[in-house]
């Protein structure tokens, strides 16, 4: 389906929406697959994929999503108007209701995105899906989008809260490169579907380097990239979480010779968000993009900055999630 095809048909769907640039995607499990120990994929459908957004190539990168997970023994409260679209203040709404039924909200990444494709001569029509790769952390207790994810059954609903296509702009993309001659992908595994996802997309001449450490080599995954994209698969095993992939990127990325760069400002990841994603790289050399657990990412960046002497704005760092704290 060309993306001309995907627009028209997104504009009649939605033809007496108000335009925002979220909004509230009902939709049912379609199919559901272990891919390793840790990682539980859970495929999505429903016509209302025909508005969901993407950047202006159709792709979804890194892009975040909102899952709402119903209270046990409770459907989700109703998030649509009539026609579907999400007032500004949508979450405040949620946020008053009692914690007991409105259900629980998770941020999670977009595996994969396929469009709708209509019935032709090279086969039938066939549905919109949304792929979530969901990380099962349930031996040592979990959150309640990972223990509905481990019990998810096709035809099960699930409401998601996605960027809506008529808007134009696609929120909760961060990966930006620019014009950079190389890429450095760093992550844990609640990264390793974005980094997946992004890979995918990559020009066939990106040239660098994917680090992606997960709690065992049996969740190990088999990877689409370029040929110049090195991929270093880790295994955390009973090593403190982060410490196997910061002495990858020790080895791969070596501190400056002479110089060292500017003091990164130090964040309470206990009390504050760490999160920057510059949307201007500085230059043509090394894009990083670093994401996991708060503490873990935090200390990369320093080291990027501090001691390799990156630009700043060449690095993309965002805290998923914190130890010690429920992780999903």
């Amino acid at each position: 389906m060309s993306a001309a095809t995907v627009e028209r048909s997104a504009t009649a769907a939605g033809a007496a929406d108000i335009r925002r640039p979220m909004r509230a995607f009902e939709l049912r499990v379609s199919a559901v697959q272990q891919l390793t120990p840790h990682f539980r994929r859970v495929t999505f459908t429903g016509s209302d994929l025909a508005l969901f957004g993407a950047n202006a190539a159709g792709e979804t990168l890194d892009l975040r999503v909102k899952v709402m997970i119903p209270s046990p023994g409770h459907e989700l409260p109703a998030l649509r108007q009539d026609r579907g679209s999400l007032l500004e203040d949508w979450y405040q709404n949620w946020r008053s209701l009692a914690e007991s039924t409105r259900g629980s909200m998770r941020t999670y990444t977009v595996r994969s995105l396929r469009r709708a494709v209509p019935a032709g001569p090279h086969g039938p029509a066939r549905e919109a899906e949304l792929d979530i790769d969901f990380v099962l952390h349930l031996e040592g207790g979990s959150g309640p989008a990972a223990a509905w994810a481990a019990a998810a059954q096709p035809g099960e609903p699930l409401t998601i809260i996605g960027p809506c296509l008529l808007w134009g702009d696609c929120l909760g993309i961060e990966f930006a490169p620019g014009e950079s001659e190389r890429i450095l992908l760093v992550g844990d595994e609640t990264a390793v579907p974005a980094i997946a996802a992004i890979l995918e997309t990559l020009p066939g001449n990106a040239t660098g380097h994917a680090v992606l450490e997960v709690p065992d080599a049996a969740d190990f995954l088999d990877l689409k990239a370029p040929a110049g994209m090195q991929l270093s698969w880790l295994a955390r095993g009973h090593k403190p979480h982060g410490a196997a992939m910061a002495a990858q990127v020790h080895s791969l990325i070596a501190p400056a010779a002479c110089s060292v760069g500017e003091e990164p400002e130090d964040v309470d990841v206990d009390a504050g968000i760490l999160w920057e994603t510059p949307h201007a790289t500085s230059g043509h050399g090394l894009y990083a993009w670093i994401a996991g657990e708060a503490a873990a990412i935090r200390d990369l960046r320093r080291y990027l900055v501090r001691e390799v002497g990156m630009d700043r704005n060449s690095v993309a760092f965002m805290g998923y999630w914190r130890h010690g704290q429920v992780l999903n």
